[in-house]
């Protein structure tokens, strides 16, 4: 199969759908790849280490489209990629379409096949593609919700691990699936004063195993959330709802009760946030304040680590990939029921139950295929 890996274009966002390894992998499997010229320089992958490992180099986006029979790429398509598309490509990237109406509009008029990673489920019902990306996204957000804290950066002047004499700061976790059980392995190694919050009770005790009782946990309800939105110094919006967008856990008349300087940190921006006075940021300008509160909503936030994310990715992505090179994605999909729920978009009709939900678009099941 022809492979084309384009270069990122979203707003400071150097990650790349393949590493040079993962390159390898597919051209010892007799596939051909095309990836676009300094797709991975900034994370020190160089072009001639994509061509070692068996890639031709492309130096205008546009080659990559042509040629490329499956698109392999770590962002939603841009405005200026859409045109691109063609019914006989097969996408496979992080989509998010929840939030996004315009890029769903745009890939079913594309007739476009649209897989996307974030929906894709293992036999446990967990989401392998999107867990590095969460790991990482959670582990960040302890950091930059740290320095967002800062006075410079109009937060609270707070030290989240306080000093002999001094308390430590206060962190609310909203959501206790990977992203929030990465924040909170941050947040106590920093010596914060950590709570997560969930609503499974389940999750809640092994959460509490996990962590040997450092951490705290508490049930989720819309008081719970006030008193600890109203009380701390660093709160890290977590949930995820797979393929739908994001309940509004932190709404904007609670602003006014925060302590001024108060961090929010909404890692789920990606599929629309968790706190109602968000709107999606970048690495050049992450933040913004509102009511006082600084707010950091950044929309690629592993892009800011993108050689680790990089390379965590295409450990994840790369036996997906291997499969539809391998076969036709019809088969691979008809066969595992688990990457069928990857199934966003093909041939003008929608198959995701959270988008068409979002939209209320008509939705498809995958037996139509």
């Amino acid at each position: 199969m022809r492979i084309g890996i384009p270069k990122e274009i979203k707003v400071h966002e150097y990650r790349v759908g393949l590493t040079p390894s993962g390159v390898k992998s597919l051209t010892q499997e007799g596939h051909t790849l095309f990836i676009e010229t300094n797709a991975g320089e900034q994370i020190g992958f160089s072009d001639q280490q994509y061509q070692q490992a068996g890639a031709t180099i492309c130096h205008q986006a546009e080659e990559i489209w042509k040629h490329a029979e499956l698109i392999v790429k770590v962002k939603e398509p841009l405005s200026s990629e859409i045109p691109f598309l063609r019914p006989d490509h097969v996408l496979f990237t992080y989509l998010h379409l929840a939030a996004n109406q315009p890029l769903t509009d745009a890939l079913l008029i594309s007739g476009c096949t649209a897989i996307a990673y974030e929906t894709i489920t293992d036999k446990n019902n967990r989401l392998p593609l999107l867990a590095p990306m969460s790991e990482v996204a959670g582990r960040m957000s302890i950091q930059a919700g740290a320095h967002c804290l800062e006075i410079s950066q109009q937060g609270r002047g707070v030290l989240l691990g306080g000093v002999p004499g001094v308390a430590a700061g206060k962190v609310a976790i909203l959501g206790g699936g990977m992203v929030g059980t990465n924040a909170a392995m941050m947040a106590l190694g920093l010596g914060a004063d950590t709570t997560i919050f969930d609503n499974s009770p389940d999750r809640l005790r092994e959460l509490d195993t996990l962590f040997h009782g450092r951490l705290k946990t508490q049930y989720a309800t819309s008081d719970s959330i006030y008193k600890a939105v109203t009380h701390s110094d660093l709160i890290i919006g977590a949930v995820l709802i797979p393929g739908a967008a994001a309940p509004k856990l932190v709404l904007n008349d609670h602003l006014k009760d925060m302590q001024k300087g108060t961090v929010l940190v909404d890692v789920a921006i990606d599929q629309g946030g968790c706190f109602e006075s968000s709107h999606a940021t970048t690495h050049t300008e992450p933040t913004f304040t509102k009511e006082d509160i600084v707010h950091y909503c950044v929309a690629n936030m592993p892009g800011a680590v993108a050689r680790t994310s990089t390379m965590a990715l295409t450990n994840a992505t790369l036996p997906y990939i291997i499969q539809l090179a391998n076969n036709s994605w019809e088969s691979v999909l008809k066969r595992d029921e688990n990457f069928a729920k990857g199934l966003n978009i093909a041939k003008g009709k929608l198959f995701c139950k959270g988008v068409a939900t979002a939209f209320n678009l008509p939705l498809h099941a995958t037996t139509e295929l």
